[in-house]
Formats: C-alpha cells, structure tokens, sequence
C-alpha cells in the first residue's frame, strides 16, 4: 500500500486554525493523517513518495473564489483559457477556482452553464467549480435557480451596474433575493450604482477626458457605498444573505460593517489590486494606466488601510482576484480615445497567494489569518469546506509546499497567465510555491509543471457553510 502513498516531512502546517510541526500523509487523493514530526507515529510511516519540507510551510492548496476564464467583455474575450488560468493558478498555489457561468438575456441559465461545463470539460489544471450569473431575472429564470441550487450550483452574481449588459433594478434583486432566501442560494452582488455611472461617463466623454483614469474618476466611491448599502437593505427585507464581491472603497467596508454588527448575513471579499495598487497606477502616461482598469476601479491609496483593518477584523473575509485578463496590445488598446471601450479586468489568479504572504511578511496579516481568508473562507463561504480550504484527514490532498524565504521579483516574463503584462511588474516579494499537489497529485514539482489538462475536477458545492 505504501506505494501509492505520499508522506510530507519535516513542514510547519498551517492552517486557518493552527500552526504545528507535523507530517502528512496522503493516500488515494486524500489527506488520511498527521503526525507530530520525530513522533513514534510519524516515524512508523512509509510511502512510495516522501517530499521534504523542511524549512518549508505546508498549506492548504488556495481556493479563488473569483475568476472569469474565456469571459466575453465588449467584443472580445479573457485571455486565459481554463487551461491556460488553471495552469497559472496551480503555479500561485490555487488548487480550486470558482469561475462564472454567465446567463445572456433571453436565455435560460442552464444554456449559459451548460456552455461553461464545455468550455471547462477536460481542460483544467486544477479543481473547479461555478457561480451563476444572472442577467435576466425572470418567471423562469427564478425557477432554475432551485435546480442550480441542487446540482451544486449554489450562488448566483447580480449587477447594479452594466445597464443593458448584467444589469438588475431593484425588483429583480429583490425577486432574486427571495429565491434565494427559499433555496439556500448566497446571492453575490456587484455593488455598483451603474445607472449613475453611465451619466458621469457620458458627461467625462463629453468634456474630453477620454484617458483612463478618468474610469476611476467616473466610477465613484459614494456610487459604490450607496449601491453595497442598497444591496444590504434588499437583502434585509428578503430576509438573505448577502456576499459584496471586489470591495475597493473605505465607505462600502463602513456598510459592511455596519451590517454585520447588527448581526446580519452579510458577507464581503476584497482583491489584491485594491490591496496593492491604486489611481496612482490609473494615471500612468502613455495609456499604460489601461492596464489597471477593473470595475469597481482602483481608489486612491487611502483606502487600503481600511480593506486591511477589514480583513484582520473580520469584516471582510475573503480575497479572491476577480482573474479577467486582457491583453495590453490589442485589447485593452480598444479603449484608446474612450476609456469606455477598455475591456474592464485585471491578471492576477498567480499572485494572490503570493501578494498575501507579502502581507504577512509586512506584518499586515498574521500567517493562520493569511490561510484563513485565502483557503478556508472561500471554502466554507461557498460550500466546499473540509474536502477543500484545509489540511485535515478526509479532506482533499490539495497541498502546497510553500518556502517562505525565496525572494521573486513578479514579472509579465517570468508570469504563466496567458496576457502581456503583469500588474505586479517589478514588485519584491519573499515567499514562492515550491511544490503544489492537487488530490495528491503533483502539478507542481519544485518549480516545474507536472500537471495536465484534465486532471482538474468539477467540483459540486453544498450551501454557504456560514448560513448551515
């Protein structure tokens, strides 16, 4: 039997809970046992394959919560296929990624899953599963929301903002909300006031801003407070909860927090462009600031201190990397003359573990609470703790060997995501994936890709964990 087992010695596992000296071992594609390290138990094991830790972190495999692999925006689509994202995702230490199925108007939200299961199917690197997005909430469309619920498919993104793309009033949040308040569905919100937005775009065109900061300037922070607090009395009065994807701003962590003092479902994530970059990036000559242009946009650097504040207090708790990449020649160059036209999104399912250990290194985050809102929040938020967010038996081997004192220089040359650029360009970071195994597979080997297309799994999700 102990062929087929891989043994971990010699790391320090971390996990959202603990910190020990412990090995691991793996069999079958699952965690069976730890051991303290040099303990009789431990020293018992045997294993047809033994990976050395030593001096190393052994964490679980991150689960980004927010990746849009193929997406169509404006004319064109996301750089990164599932195969090409997965493969850079496994190369950050993302075992897992959630990425959206997207429903068009007028059609059925089956046809929009059905057409990401095949987009998906016999292509990932890693383990996937998929939120919903809805853009037509109707009779109809209200009803299959029940059956996503039951495959597995367990929470649906709504937009305030996009009119005429994704865009929902508030009747049918409201509507959706109730669904979901029936279903057990988490209903994921856009926070945005878009009807508000289209008029300051239309009226900065007019004026001849047409560079691109002037996105960050159109897409207001109070825009993005008033629609999170709207989303949150929506939610109240359907009795629901409530998930505020990619929080950028001081003001909407305020409503958050507010919310959740009241002891309401409410629940909020934050990306690591909010956490590192900022207008200052927006502004950069030669329409270099396209690069950075994600919807919410960036803020000025102000408001990183209070996403922060929000993560170490809890009142947000995870980071996901909202992955939309688009190509600087060719893509987001579409906006040239009208930031409008720049294809909204940002590379980054690479470095997101990266970024937060950088973090911890700063002192920002502690390492238990670095794991915490990168593994096991997303995994418990949508359904897919303990077989994924943690190293524990029973739970899936989604494991990485992490050395925490490599230095990197983050880099479009050195990078896997199939785009031109790098967000991160030149930035230090201490810390690097060394060796990564997916359900006890390596995709991972130090430093070299093993994986493969295919290997990775749809992964059916049960309800929010923090609702059950």
């Amino acid at each position: 039997m102990s062929s087929t087992r891989t043994l971990i010695r010699g790391g320090l596992v971390i996990t959202a809970a603990d910190e020990i000296h412990a090995d691991v071992l793996i069999e079958e594609g699952r965690i069976v046992a730890l051991a303290a390290h040099g303990s009789d138990v431990a020293e018992g094991w045997t294993a047809g394959r033994t990976i050395d830790a030593t001096g190393k972190y052994v964490i679980p495999g991150g689960v980004d919560a927010h990746t849009h692999m193929e997406m169509p925006f404006g004319g064109t689509f996301a750089a990164d296929t599932f195969e090409t994202g997965t493969r850079a995702a496994a190369w950050g230490g993302t075992t897992t990624i959630v990425d959206f199925a997207i429903q068009s108007p007028g059609q059925a939200l089956r046809t929009g899953l059905d057409a990401w299961y095949a987009k998906a199917d016999g292509n990932c690197a890693i383990d996937y599963a998929f939120h919903m997005i809805m853009a037509d909430v109707n009779e109809s469309s209200l009803k299959e929301m029940d059956l996503l619920v039951q495959e597995g498919v367990t929470s649906f993104k709504l937009f305030m903002a996009y009119p005429g793309v994704f865009y929902s009033d508030d009747g049918q949040i409201l509507r959706a909300m109730q669904r979901a308040a029936h279903n057990g569905g988490l209903i994921m919100m856009h926070a945005e006031n878009g009807i508000a937005i289209d008029v300051l775009v239309e009226q900065a065109l007019a004026a001849g801003h047409t560079d691109p900061r002037y996105h960050g300037e159109v897409r207001k922070v109070l825009l993005e407070a008033e629609a999170t607090h709207r989303a949150i009395q929506l939610a109240r009065v359907a009795e629901a909860p409530l998930y505020v994807v990619h929080v950028s701003a001081e003001e909407a962590v305020a409503e958050l927090a507010a919310a959740r003092d009241k002891g309401l479902p409410v629940f909020g994530e934050t990306c690591p462009q909010y956490l590192f970059l900022s207008t200052d990036n927006l502004a950069e000559p030669d329409f270099e600031g396209s690069k950075y242009v994600c919807s919410t946009p960036l803020r000025p650097k102000e408001h990183q201190d209070a996403l922060w504040r929000g993560l170490r207090t809890n009142d947000l708790q995870v980071v996901s990397t909202d992955h939309c990449p688009f190509c600087f020649a060719g893509q987001k160059e579409m906006g040239r003359g009208d930031f409008s036209k720049i294809p909204n999104g940002l590379p980054g399912v690479e470095n997101r573990m990266d970024l937060l250990h950088q973090a911890v290194v700063e002192g920002k985050l502690t390492r238990r609470r670095w794991i915490e809102i990168a593994c096991a929040s997303p995994a418990r938020m949508f359904g897919l703790y303990p077989r994924k967010g943690t190293i524990a038996p029973g739970a899936d081997a989604d494991v990485v060997i992490y050395d925490p004192h490599t230095e990197q220089t983050v880099s479009a040359e050195t990078h896997h995501m199939d785009v031109d650029y790098s967000a991160y360009e030149g930035k230090r970071i201490t810390g690097q994936v060394e060796t990564v195994l997916s359900r006890g597979e390596l995709v991972i080997d130090k430093r070299q890709f093993t994986g493969r297309a295919g290997h990775g799994q749809y992964t059916p999700r049960s309800l929010c964990q923090y609702l059950t």
